[in-house]
This record gives structure tokens, sequence and C-alpha cells, in this order.
């Protein structure tokens, strides 16, 4: 089948009508015929905050936050390029490169010698204002002149819809939400200051234009600029004096509560899985919406419909359910940007517990874990009391509208992934298997690194190599037809359901590729031993079973393989023609990697492999 026919058919399942969305926006702003490109606007001038009075939070009881310029760069802990203490905003963390001025419309997606853009947003996204906003509230003097300081030199230097901190909708959108938590942390919704409202003003009249387009991507770009624009909406409603000011309000709003509406039903399958297969873009779905919750109960504002908090509330249980066995971790599982929107607990960004936590009280009345920790930090610091109320949302389960399923046994938790794809995949990892014991994540997945970086990287975190999977002849899955896309999506086969029998829990499902190859993986799970069988066959010269392993130290002996507590082994009703633990790599914080033993095990026929794990 020729590029030419997959693009066509990648084409018709991403939707006719979102194709059309992106191809509309992106002839608009190239031939500057969307009104986007005609917006101009003044720097807004501060200051934005004011010295909070008292805001209705014991923060006696609540960590110390660390210094904001030592604040998290993609989850890591990292200092801001600055000068004179003030973030350079239009230099990449990455290449200390800066971007060029131009109207943002006029800038390339991705622009020769600057890297990966993300590196520019970072800083821009504001996240460090809840940074700002927590020492202040705990009694920190300094606090909220630097946070104004900040903001009036970004203002400056980003005037309105000028740089590449303009370029992206979702950006400008992360800005608003965290702009509207900071005003929420520091009870400055309702006295908010005039410059606080004029750059709230410009950053919407950014964001409406091009919504359509966000709407098409199908993931969460969408959802945060719906979010945006209702905040954002309704807050200016509130406070504008002039009926000019408050109709152009409320008509963000009734936009952002439209899209909020139909980006729930749409993105979030019934089970719970979201569009983007992704477990980190899951939290920054749910956080985005928790946050929009904790302002609409803010403001007294009309409730969302029952539909959409029923997928809220399935989509909370699904992310608790990828909570490893100890708690403090998660799958590396899809897609992986370093976002994190809402980093106000004292814990690791791959923590992902004070989500689940905030987003079951907020939808589900109930809380996801029923001793005191960190996870409720979130709630103390926004206010939300805590319900008596404990739910569980750790169990055996399929998710099949998504593909995962997650087998739980005590300390042991598997989660398998196969083809159920009615949005597009992001990584080729059909059939993966992720393996956790305790706090330790024996068999993992790779992650994802940079979206824009170089060869071999740029392929390699998203290829079949970089999963605990089969590859054929050397090649993916699924055809690469661009840097964010994959075509000829295969549909899972022989799908069985997820089993139990006397403590014996079985799963199994497979798939044809676009080439032949054949792949039907099952799983016996056990109170101690790990079975996975794969039959393989349609492929024409080689196949590679890969077990990315945990690093440590790992030998060999009597023919098992041994480390971290476990024995390993494969064995093939087919010649071996090579087994040997070789070095690979892992991306668990976007733009760093790490290197990890990979055990492979290579094949040239048709057959049977079975792995046994022991613990």
């Amino acid at each position: 089948m020729s590029l030419f026919l997959h693009k066509s058919i990648a084409a018709w399942r991403l939707g006719v009508v979102n194709i059309c969305r992106a191809l509309w926006y992106r002839l608009g702003v190239r031939f500057a015929l969307n009104p986007v490109t005609k917006l101009t606007g003044q720097p807004a001038a501060g200051p934005f905050f004011l010295e909070p009075g008292d805001v209705g939070v014991d923060t006696l009881s609540l960590p110390n936050p660390g210094l904001v310029d030592e604040t998290m760069i993609f989850g890591c802990p990292a200092k801001l390029t600055s000068k004179q203490g003030i973030p350079l905003w239009h230099m990449s963390v990455f290449t200390g490169v800066e971007a060029d001025n131009l109207p943002w419309w006029q800038l390339p997606d991705f622009i020769d010698g600057l890297g990966d853009i993300k590196g520019v947003w970072e800083a821009s996204r504001f996240g460090w204002l809840l940074g700002f906003s927590k020492q202040a509230l705990k009694g920190d003097s300094n606090a909220l002149p630097l946070l104004n300081s900040w903001l009036a030199d970004w203002s400056i230097k980003n005037p309105p819809y000028i740089g590449a901190n303009w370029k992206c909708g979702q950006e400008a959108s992360i800005r608003v939400m965290h702009l509207a938590m900071a005003a929420h942390l520091l009870s400055q919704v309702e006295n908010s200051a005039p410059g606080l409202l004029d750059l709230l003003r410009v950053h919407l009249r950014r964001i409406a234009p091009t919504i359509q387009y966000a709407i098409a991507q199908d993931n969460n770009h969408g959802t945060s600029e719906a979010a945006a624009l209702f905040i954002g909406g309704s807050w200016l409603a509130f406070a504008s004096q002039s009926e000019i000011d408050r109709r152009e309000a409320n008509r963000w709003m009734r936009l952002g509560r439209k899209w909020l509406e139909n980006r729930a039903l749409r993105l979030i399958e019934p089970d719970g899985s979201f569009s983007q297969y992704s477990v980190i873009y899951h939290r920054v779905m749910l956080d985005t919406y928790s946050m929009t919750e904790c302002w609409r109960q803010s403001l007294a504002l009309p409730a969302f419909s029952e539909q959409l908090v029923k997928r809220l509330q399935a989509a909370t249980a699904w992310l608790g359910n990828m909570v490893s066995p100890n708690g403090a971790g998660a799958p590396n599982l899809g897609a992986n940007d370093g976002a994190w929107l809402l980093p106000l607990a004292n814990t690791d960004y791959r923590d992902v517990r004070p989500s689940v936590q905030l987003a079951s009280v907020l939808f589900s009345g109930c809380r996801a874990y029923g001793e005191h920790g960190p996870w409720d930090e979130p709630l103390e610091w926004l206010r939300v009391p805590l319900p008596n109320k404990v739910t569980n949302y750790q169990s055996s389960k399929r998710y099949d509208d998504g593909g995962f399923a997650v087998l739980r046994d005590n300390a042991v938790m598997v989660l398998f992934r196969y083809p159920r794809f009615h949005f597009r995949p992001g990584q080729s990892d059909l059939l993966h298997v992720d393996l956790w014991l305790g706090d330790e994540n024996l068999f993992r997945d790779a992650g994802s690194y940079s979206y824009n970086c170089e060869e071999p990287w740029q392929s390699y975190f998203s290829s079949s190599k970089a999963h605990n999977t089969i590859e054929f002849d050397g090649r993916d899955a699924m055809p690469r037809l661009s840097r964010f896309l994959f075509g000829a999506w295969p549909k899972g086969r022989n799908v069985s359901r997820l089993a139990d029998e006397g403590g014996n829990q079985t799963i199994a499902a497979g798939y044809r590729d676009w080439k032949g190859a054949f792949h039907h993986r099952s799983l016996s799970l056990t109170d101690n031993v790990l079975t996975i069988a794969d039959e393989i066959d349609g492929f024409e010269k080689i196949a590679i079973l890969r077990w990315r392993l945990s690093p440590g130290e790992w030998y060999w002996e009597d023919g098992w393989l041994i480390g971290c507590d476990v024995s390993l082994r494969v064995q093939a009703s087919q010649p071996i023609k090579r087994c040997e633990v070789l070095e690979g790599w892992e991306s668990l914080y976007y733009s760093h990697k790490t290197s990890l033993p990979v055990l492979e095990i290579e094949v040239g026929m048709a057959g049977r492999l079975i792995t046994e794990l022991r613990y």
C-alpha cells in the first residue's frame, strides 16, 4: 500500500471535519485571513496582584514551597535562565538560543537553531505564579513584589501577539488557568487589580479566534482552550463595568462551556480512557477540568451537565487505577511533554495521586486516599473540603474502549496495552506490557523524550523498539506518516475478557499489521508468577521480543536472567537466533534520557515464545 493511500486513510480516520478545521486555520493564518492576525494591543501594566488579606487557608500545616527561581522545568527541579533575577522569556532552556521577536503567526512551527520550542514556552506557562502565591500565603513578604515584577517584565517583553510565546493558543490558555488559580489562592477573584484583568483580556482575544484549530486536534489543546475561555470569560463578566465588555466576556464564557461539554463527551470514553492514550496527558486533561470545576464553584456558576460529570468520574477512576502499588509512580505510558498544570503538592512530578484525589473529591464526592498525605495539599490550598467517604480505584479491570487492561495482585500491577484506536495513536506500543512489583517498575515504557530533537532519538522513543513488545523486520507496527502521526492503525483481534479463575488472572489480545505480520499475546498472573505467551507469524526475516528492564545488576544463572529480586526466562517453540542484554533508553522527564538494560530475543521463524517471570 502506498504512502499516499496510508495518509488518505489516516486523514479519513482523523475526521473530515477536523481536517477542514485545521486546513482552514492554517490557510487563514498563512494568508492573514484569520482575524487573529489583525489583533493588536497594549502591554498590560501592573500591579497585577495585591497583598492578600484573610484567604481562609490554614497554611501552618502546609509545607513551605521551594524558591521559585529554582522551579520545576518539565517536572525536574532546575533554575530558570534569568537576568537580574527575572527569566529570559524568549531564550530556550535547552539551547540558550532566543526566538525571533516577530508577530507570532509569522514564525514557523520549527525554527532553525532554536531546537524544541517548548524550551522557550516553559517559563511563560506561569507555573511559578502558584509558587509565589504559596510563598506569599506562608508569610514571605518578598513573594508578591517578585511575582508582580516578573509579570510586568513578561508583559513588556511579550507585547500582545508578538513573539513565540503567543504562537500557541494552548500555551496562552495555560497562562490564563495559572492566573486564575493564583487569584483564587490569594482571594483576589472578586477584587482583581485592573492590570490583571487587562492581561487576562489580551489572552482571551488571542485564544477565541483559533479555538477551532484546537478542537480539530482531538486532544488536550481543545480542553485547555475551552477551560481558559470559560474561566477567563466568567471572570471578566463578573468584574467588567462596561456592558460591551460584559457581552464579550459572556460570549467567551458560553463558548468555553460549550466546548468543555463537547470535549468531555467526545474525548473521554465511557470507561474513562482519554483520546491521547497517555498517563501524563490524561492528568493534564483531568487537572484542567478540576481547575474549571473549582472556579465554577467559587463563582457559584451553573453546574455542568450530568453527562460531563459521569465522564470525569470515569476518567478519575482510570487514572486512579494507573497508580503503582506503592503509590508514588505510574506507568510511563504514551506521550509525555513534561506538563504539570497544578503543581500544588510537595510530590514528584510523576506522582499523579494529588490529581486523582482532587478530581475524586470534586466529581465523585469522595476521597481516593483515606490517610492524610501530600495528595491532600491541592485541596487544602484551593479550600476544597475533604469529605469523609473514601473509595478505592485500584482493581483488576479491562478498559476496552481505550484498549487497556490492569491486573493487580497485592503488590503486583500489570498494565496491558492493545489496539482500540478511536483516535490517533501517538506511539507504536501495540501489546506493550508494563510490570510493577511494589515500587519497582520491572518492565518499562520508554516515554517520549522530546518532540523536536535529532535522530535517532526523534524516532526511537515512540517506536516499537522502545516498548515491551515484538518488533517485526526492523520496522514499527504502523508506518510513520509524520512527526506526530502513524498510519494503518490495526484493529484488536481475539481480545478476551479479563478473567480470574482460582487466583489466575488472564487476558489476551492480538493484531495483524499493515504488512501482514501477526502477533497475539496472552497474559497469566498468579500470586508469584507472570507468564506471557506470544504467538507470531507473517513476518519476512526476523522478529525481536524486547523486555525493557529496571536499571540495576542483571546476571544469567541456569538459563534464568536474575535481578531486582526476580527471575526471568524466555523459551520458544522455534530456534532462538540471539538472546542478550543490551543498552536501551528511557525518558522519565521531558528532554532527559537515561540508559537501562533491555533483554532482546531474536527469532527468524513463526512460532510461540513464552516469557516467565517469578518473584
